[in-house]
């Protein structure tokens, strides 16, 4: 009953509040500014923003630049220093002089993926890890290619690895005289095969001279006194290993012989030299002039 009475004694006036602002609608000028200029100078500010947004976009770059540089060059994220693992005395040397990098420069301005590329395009790189190591240092991680073979082709002396990749070219042979040599076009596809043909010629180290690469399809045993072995497309060490048995039981490769081939290994063929040529000639005429008696 008391709440009844209280909701019929309320005042039903509007507000103070809603008072003034009745009247002030009701005033002319401030619909005029309300309808017209305010939408008038919001357009107005849209379009000024408008035209000028480039200017204050780089205004607005430029203060974000200076706030970024300010914690970019903070001595605990500044790089100084670079370390390298795993790599030669020269190949440390090489990698140091390529780096696209001038120190001491912030980690934020380092591109690992960038400098990675580099490094890893040394002929001698097979691949390099990136990373900071506390202390202001760019660890560089690399592995190495390693030489297995000089490759000559044509007039250029190259070292290369078991992947067939070429590490560095050479001026002379004799700088690598502790390698086999491969010789030919398409080496470089086949330098598995032919580090196994060298495992086999093993017996033949002392007058092997190296392989030579025949038709971009098989490989050529070249030993000393101008001798070859001619092995197949496929199955070369088991044809070489022939070739050593037949040598151990009738010292085929100490008689006067050119060439041994094994290109079809079913039925081996034998070159004689041009001594030994001339000798059979001489005893066939011999044994004809006999006959003929």
């Amino acid at each position: 009953m008391q709440q009844m009475t209280a909701e019929l004694r309320r005042d039903p006036a509007p507000s103070r509040v809603t008072y003034r602002m009745q009247r002030l609608w009701l005033t002319p000028s401030f619909r005029f500014a309300v309808k017209a200029v305010l939408p008038a100078a919001t357009l107005a500010i849209l379009g000024t923003w408008y035209i000028d947004g480039d200017s204050a976009r780089r205004t607005l770059d430029g203060f974000v630049e200076d706030i970024r540089r300010s914690v970019a060059e903070r001595p605990e994220f500044m790089v100084r220093f670079v370390s390298v693992d795993g790599a030669s005395e020269e190949l440390d040397g090489s990698i140091r002089e390529i780096l696209p990098v001038e120190f001491p420069i912030s980690t934020f301005d380092l591109e690992l993926d960038r400098i990675q590329s580099v490094v890893e395009s040394l002929d001698a790189v097979a691949s390099a890890d990136l990373h900071i190591r506390p202390g202001d240092i760019l660890h560089i991680t690399v592995r190495e290619r390693v030489p297995v073979a000089v490759w000559r082709a044509g007039e250029s002396l190259a070292l290369i690895d078991a992947e067939g990749a070429i590490i560095t070219h050479l001026r002379r042979r004799a700088e690598r005289a502790d390698l086999p040599l491969v010789a030919g076009e398409g080496v470089d596809a086949a330098v598995p095969e032919a580090l196994a043909v060298f495992a086999a010629a093993e017996p033949l180290e002392a007058r092997l001279r190296g392989l030579v690469r025949v038709g971009q399809r098989r490989w050529d045993a070249v030993l000393d006194r101008d001798q070859r072995i001619m092995l197949p497309e496929t199955g070369a060490v088991s044809a070489l290993e022939q070739v050593i048995a037949l040598d151990h039981a009738q010292d085929l490769l100490a008689r006067d012989v050119s060439a041994v081939d094994m290109r079809n290994p079913r039925r081996p063929t034998v070159r004689l030299g041009s001594e030994a040529v001339d000798e059979l000639r001489r005893i066939k005429a011999l044994e004809a002039g006999g006959a003929d008696r």
